[in-house]
């Protein structure tokens, strides 16, 4: 089972925390003090990272969907069935995938630095990653990555957070993740229709170049969905402006908590608040 940290707030509601590629539940430390206030938190560390399971250790090719099984694996050991999620970067990327698989788990979902597809340049640099992986070092092709998607001077804290929890991470399952990187887009697909009852709320910093576009053009029809923007800020949007996130997301999850641990009665969302 998937290595976590489980911390109970009695009777509360529970939000799932999902990391990014090379992170960990760390990425998270601006939000944990925040919202173990209001709920329960369960903060999952993602195969292949810290202390879960090695990817080596899945008999089947690893994929999207087993990572998706093991999260709800750990849920129902500790007996969550439906919680809010909240994912930042490829984090949000397994959380689209749980909305296609099973919806009816989920109370809302907060998608930070979302991914819904590939622009033309994102392509080319994960072909040029898959060229340079088998030849370099594991770690040139991620702090290569970690500056191209968090250039300025004002990403450099949480570029330099990412690079740092990234050199914990084995080469091999590092790889084995970057290899399922490619398929980001077959999460996303049925994701409007299937889970066309859960709200859907987006942050994104304005300055995530490689995703934002995309990102905007995708949810523009999902009825369910809000996108918020946090003004001079780029990709792992609840680092930078830990405060907007925090504040903006907390009052959504209050705002579309369905009372099955407890009634929580909640301000109204304020989708252009920054």
């Amino acid at each position: 089972m998937l290595d976590y940290q489980f911390i109970e707030n009695k009777g509360k509601e529970c939000i799932v925390l999902l990391h990014g590629i090379g992170g960990g539940r760390n990425v998270f430390h601006k939000q944990m003090k925040k919202y173990r206030k209001e709920f329960s938190v369960l903060a999952i560390t993602l195969p292949g990272h810290g202390n879960s399971p090695d990817i080596a250790d899945y008999r089947l090719p690893f994929s999207f969907n087993i990572v998706s099984e093991e999260i709800f694996k750990t849920m129902d050991a500790i007996g969550l069935k439906k919680c809010h999620f909240v994912g930042i970067s490829l984090g949000s990327v397994i959380l689209h995938n749980i909305l296609q698989l099973r919806p009816e788990r989920v109370k809302s979902a907060i998608l930070g630095g979302a991914v819904t597809k590939f622009n033309l340049f994102s392509k080319s640099l994960l072909f040029t990653g898959g060229l340079l992986k088998e030849v370099t070092p594991h770690m040139f092709i991620y702090r290569l990555f970690a500056n191209i998607m968090m250039p300025k001077k004002n990403h450099a804290v949480s570029r330099e957070f990412f690079i740092q929890e990234a050199k914990k991470m084995k080469r091999h399952n590092f790889i084995k993740w970057f290899d399922i990187a490619r398929n980001v887009e077959s999460t996303y697909v049925c994701v409007q229709e299937v889970s066309k009852n859960v709200p859907k709320l987006y942050i994104s910093g304005e300055e995530d170049h490689l995703f934002i576009k995309r990102l905007q053009k995708d949810v523009k029809d999902d009825q369910s969905a809000h996108v918020h923007i946090i003004e001079d800020c780029g990709h792992v949007c609840n680092i930078e402006n830990a405060e907007a996130f925090n504040t903006t997301s907390l009052t959504f999850m209050k705002k579309h908590g369905d009372g099955s641990l407890l009634h929580h009665d909640s301000p109204q969302y304020l989708p252009t608040a920054k």
